[in-house]
């Protein structure tokens, strides 16, 4: 048995595949999905990573900025305000949006900085 795992944002789907299990920091806590795993619905934190196992393949991350996790019947929704695959981030473009938040005066805990931070580590870039 496989994960059928969905990530979505409101422009659309950015990730749809089956997976072996699923990673993702909610407001409870760290949770680990596996097939077979009681339905729950959690909070994701925002400026954190959701990390999918595809059942052939090396670990996929995905920033997000806060939204929803969904899991019931072997289904995986994780619907967020914004995310970003870690393949698919500008590690520049990011960099300066911490940095010209940081010279605006926002704190290094605001969301906008937890988000960009938590796109380069899904890039593997910790910055």
């Amino acid at each position: 048995m496989t994960l059928h795992v969905k990530v979505v944002v409101p422009e659309g789907e950015i990730w749809a595949g089956t997976a072996d299990r699923v990673i993702a920091k909610t407001l409870d806590g760290d949770i680990g999905i596996l097939t077979g795993h009681t339905p729950v619905l959690g909070i994701l934190a925002t400026g954190s990573l959701v990390r999918i196992l595809p059942e052939a393949g090396s670990w996929i991350q995905a920033a997000v900025a806060g939204g929803f996790l969904s899991v019931a019947d072997d289904k995986v929704s994780i619907l967020a305000r914004a995310a970003s695959l870690g393949a698919d981030v500008d590690t520049a473009a990011a960099k300066e949006t911490i940095s010209a938040a940081l010279v605006a005066g926002e704190s290094e805990d605001s969301e906008q900085v937890r988000y960009a931070k938590a796109r380069l580590r899904a890039a593997g870039d910790e910055g």
